[in-house]
């Protein structure tokens, strides 16, 4: 099994001064070379509290890893994570990240009971060097959170970029919000949780809002969100909900470059397993839309990849990693051959490591 599915891992728990390793993301540079994305947490496995954004870097395609880099903190000890990164054209990688204050927890923000230079902000870094080293953070909250949202996050996971039709070389960003309450509620309810999109069109410098799915009515509401660009020039969105609608997973399509949603966020209760992040790909040559996931209905847990024929309308299982312990993943495309799958998972809970799984892409299609 060993052989045939390589899997390193470029992350363990309490390793290189960290307590635990959370939030992957994976792109492929215009070298060849792999970049790891991660949240390195230094007090705890929580989400709060000093949290850096870290990285490694492969270059064998995800077999071993170079040393442990920091990409981006929060000064004052704070946190910085949810990485969205994605490598341009020319080969810049453009990476959104957000941070919030120390004391800033995900209940305070939605509460509204934090200042707004500690509450969830905004960051774009460049890297024109392979990721060996980052341009100094840029903030774009201003062009990208309106006011009146309280908790806000990029992805997680690689960000797209798209490459054909009006709108290409468009960077997208699918993220998350969610909005004040009213009536006697606090915010901290999921049915306040909206999605959006972030869009550049010119190559990270300036950002505006794209599509906007919220509505409070409890019954579908957006959380962390995956996208990818399909052969015809949509982009695909696929995002954890956890509402009263079937099961736990939405989608939608954009025919217009990630502005606006045809229709909006649905039910995908094709794709069982608990709420949690989840990653697509589209995989060009052999054609194919991949999903990956713990695939356990009442557990992160069976992390799974799956395959869509018809661009997201219909799931089948293609690749099972192990029945173990396993939560957030992302997915991409290593070479001609070979899918990487970045993923969290341990033997006795889901967050001891991240892992890195490469799979032959012949065994992911019919």
């Amino acid at each position: 099994m060993a052989d045939r599915y390589p899997t390193s891992v470029p992350y363990r728990q309490a390793t290189d001064g960290y307590h635990t390793y959370r939030i992957p993301a994976a792109v492929v540079t215009a070298a060849g070379t792999v970049l790891a994305f991660a949240e390195g947490r230094r007090g705890s496995a929580g989400d709060s509290g000093h949290i850096d954004l870290v990285l490694r870097r492969s270059a064998d395609g995800g077999r071993t890893w170079g040393g442990l880099q920091v990409v981006a903190v929060e000064p004052r000890r704070g946190a910085a994570g949810n990485p969205a990164p994605v490598v341009l054209a020319d080969g810049r990688i453009v990476l959104v990240f957000v941070r919030q204050g120390p004391a800033a927890t995900e209940e305070k923000i939605r509460r509204g009971q934090v200042a707004a230079d500690a509450g969830r902000r905004v960051f774009v870094t460049v890297s024109q060097d392979d990721g060996v080293t980052w341009s100094t953070p840029a903030e774009i909250t201003g062009s990208v959170k309106r006011p009146e949202w309280r908790w806000y996050a990029t992805t997680p996971g690689h960000a797209v970029v798209l490459r054909q039709g009006p709108h290409a070389g468009r960077i997208v960003v699918p993220a998350n919000h969610s909005l004040p309450p009213a009536g006697g509620d606090n915010g901290t309810e999921g049915k306040y949780d909206g999605g959006h999109a972030l869009l550049s069109d010119d190559g990270g410098r300036t950002w505006r809002i794209g599509y906007i799915d919220d509505n409070p009515d409890g019954y579908l509401n957006v959380n962390e969100t995956t996208g990818t660009e399909l052969p015809d020039g949509r982009v695909y969105v696929n995002a954890r909900t956890d509402s009263t609608a079937p099961g736990t997973r939405c989608d939608a399509w954009s025919a217009d470059g990630g502005q606006t949603l045809e229709p909006p966020f649905r039910p995908q209760a094709g794709l069982t397993g608990p709420v949690v992040e989840g990653s697509v790909l589209w995989c060009g040559s052999p054609d194919v839309l991949l999903f990956s996931g713990p695939a356990a209905p009442d557990a992160r847990a069976l992390m799974t990849v799956r395959a869509s024929d018809d661009l997201g309308v219909t799931w089948r299982a293609v690749h099972t990693v192990s029945g173990l312990p396993a939560a957030y993943s992302d997915l991409v495309r290593v070479d001609g051959d070979t899918v990487g799958l970045l993923f969290e998972t341990g033997s006795f809970g889901p967050y001891e490591s991240i892992a890195f799984r490469r799979v032959p892409i012949a065994e992911l299609v019919p």
